[in-house]
């Protein structure tokens, strides 16, 4: 893990009426509604909250170069958590403070596992860094329009540091790849599901936990401070670290099954309507 500075972001004295003092969301599917937008009521619920005393941090499985023009439309300037934990990015500063990156040797090792389980595999590569590229192989799908380049040559895989793979499969569903993953190299990368088609192999131990606890605590923040809003099983373990977790009612099972609250759609302005409630 690399350091490249401390942050001071506002926003983290007490919360006078709001319960918490620390309000981490997920991106899509939780703070973004279908079409990559956040709602005016959502904007407004969080704006209530922070001016009450409440720090908002984002915690995405996005990397900072998929992640910088939302938090820029949103005009948010606090510590963003992105690459599934991997990275913890000041957007106020345009500045990446800490970044986890994958052992290649391993990841090499975990891959050529899964596939003696499931046949080849379609790939894609998150590189490290504020501009670090997406990599996309033969046959893997991406989502919508993000930026990629192809990756016609497979030992360009390994040529750069990277923060995460994305692994497909061309019939095995998300869920199935992601268990076939975890029991052949779940001792090698950390695997997680985080939206449709998006199945991840990362640091071994990394978490959008462990991502948040090191933004938190440069904010002076506990776990104990913290409500989260997801949508993903890659957010089960941001649950298990916050005070309280709250599913959006598009969430997965996986994750539904240990939240604290389930509340609206990310459509239906899920986070505001918890939000609001809290700040009566």
């Amino acid at each position: 893990m690399t350091d490249t500075g401390s942050a001071t972001v506002s926003g983290t004295g007490s919360a006078g009426g709001f319960p918490y003092r620390l309000i981490a969301t997920d991106l899509d599917g939780t703070l973004l509604r279908g079409d990559d937008t956040i709602s005016q009521r959502t904007r407004d619920a969080l704006a209530a909250a922070t001016a009450a005393g409440a720090a908002h941090i984002v915690v995405t499985g996005r990397a900072v170069p998929w992640t910088r023009h939302i938090l820029d439309d949103l005009g948010y300037d606090g510590l963003a958590v992105c690459g599934q934990g991997a990275q913890v990015y000041h957007a106020g500063e345009h500045r990446l403070l800490t970044s986890v990156t994958l052992d290649r040797q391993l990841a090499g090792v975990a891959l050529a596992k899964i596939e003696a389980e499931t046949g080849p595999l379609y790939l894609a590569a998150s590189r490290d860094g504020l501009d670090g590229d997406v990599l996309v192989g033969p046959g893997y799908e991406v989502g919508g329009d993000l930026p990629a380049l192809p990756l016609t040559d497979a030992s360009d895989l390994w040529s750069a540091p990277l923060n995460k793979i994305y692994i497909q499969h061309p019939t095995l569903s998300d869920d199935e790849l992601a268990e076939v993953a975890r029991q052949a190299a779940g001792g090698f990368v950390t695997v997680t599901m985080a939206g449709a088609g998006v199945v991840e192999l990362l640091p071994l131990g990394l978490s959008k936990a462990t991502g948040l606890s090191l933004a938190a605590r440069r904010l002076g923040l506990k776990a104990a401070d913290t409500i989260a809003f997801g949508d993903m099983p890659n957010d089960v373990p941001m649950f298990g670290w916050a005070a309280r977790g709250v599913a959006m009612a598009n969430a997965h099972e996986e994750l539904k099954a240990v939240a604290d609250e389930v509340t609206s759609s990310n459509n239906e302005d899920g986070i505001a309507v918890v939000l609001e409630r809290l700040s009566v």
